[in-house]
């Protein structure tokens, strides 16, 4: 397993990462999965076998019952893995029951505290924007935290680029617990974090911790064209993430994966994974508990395969990107070249 510093900051992660958000299977959770303890403690065993030193989940998956689950999974073992939580998304039904007031991030940690039985969390992430709350409050909260010793790292999700440039200016000008992380959607589905998010960590060192690389499965091999999906799979749920905007791009790179799967007798799912894992700026990945997915980490793409597949799935060039490729060329960034650099031949 190979182990890469999450942003700026000293600490070392796997370049793949546990992802919890099967456990308990609970209200609208229960499309994605159903993993009771018995299972919980089984994935649990395979991924720190496999190497993997993060766990993620988050107070809201299943109202809580992942974090207790894995709570329960790790007793006695805590202190070989770090794990990640979120805060932000509704717990109840009260008025302070969401969001990122400083009431609901301090009464969140500590209730996750309690579910994952410990006395820290090891990055604890604001799983998405409230632009209602003050960020200088959130930041506070998060900082209060840290000073603590309740969190010992802090990251965003499922923020914009302004947003998140906003909340490290803050930080920074408030001397505040630096934000070291965002995880965010980023898959050959689906590649819009290029325009902004990813040029912006790579410029702003923060690591980046990708949810859903196979794009809810859509990359797995099972979605085909002109073939039925699978009975029971996710995309036939009403879960609705992520979105398909253009059915047949994404089977032309579907296809694609395959015919490269099969040249390295792996699944195209392992290739999907192996291509995110190799573009500028990703840290880690959050795939599920499967030896399958556990094996990407150590397939190696040729330049040439890694070239069809960004053929086969490159966004357009937007404004003012089209623009800044034509008259900026001469005075470009690394961090720009994340997106330019292949439309510069």
């Amino acid at each position: 397993m190979e182990y890469r510093a999450l942003g700026r900051s000293g600490l070392r992660v796997s370049v793949l990462t546990m992802g919890t958000m099967t456990f308990g299977g609970t209200g609208p959770f229960a499309d994605v999965g159903s993993t009771d303890v018995e299972e919980a403690e089984r994935q649990v065993d395979m991924c720190l076998d496999a190497g993997i030193n993060l766990i993620d989940t988050a107070d809201v998956y299943s109202a809580g019952l992942s974090e207790e689950i894995l709570g329960q999974v790790l007793r006695g073992r805590r202190d070989r893995v770090l794990v990640a939580t979120k805060v932000r998304m509704g717990m109840g039904r009260g008025p302070n029951d969401s969001g990122l007031s400083r009431h609901h991030i301090i009464s969140g940690c500590e209730a996750s505290l309690r579910r994952l039985g410990t006395d820290h969390i090891d990055l604890y992430q604001v799983h998405e924007w409230d632009g209602q709350t003050p960020l200088e409050e959130t930041l506070h909260a998060l900082d209060d935290l840290v000073r603590s010793g309740k969190v010992r790292y802090v990251g965003a999700s499922n923020y914009s680029s302004w947003q998140l440039m906003k909340a490290l200016g803050i930080a920074g000008r408030l001397d505040l617990a630096p934000l070291v992380s965002q995880q965010i959607y980023y898959s050959l589905q689906a590649r819009e974090a290029e325009y902004e998010l990813i040029p912006l960590a790579v410029d702003q060192g923060l690591g980046v911790l990708v949810w859903s690389p196979l794009a809810g499965g859509l990359l797995s091999g099972k979605y085909r064209r002109n073939h039925q999906p699978p009975v029971g799979s996710r995309q036939l749920s009403d879960w609705g993430e992520p979105p398909i905007y253009d059915p047949e791009g994404l089977y032309d790179t579907v296809e694609l994966l395959i015919a490269i799967a099969e040249q390295h007798e792996v699944s195209a799912a392992q290739v999907a994974l192996a291509w995110t894992l190799g573009r500028p700026g990703v840290t880690s990945l959050v795939i599920g508990a499967r030896s399958d997915n556990l094996e990407a980490a150590s397939l190696t793409l040729s330049d040439e395969e890694r070239a069809r597949l960004d053929r086969s799935s490159a966004p357009p060039l937007i404004y003012p990107y089209w623009h800044q490729a034509k008259t900026a060329r001469d005075r470009l960034s690394p961090a720009d070249l994340t997106l330019l650099g292949p439309y510069l031949g």
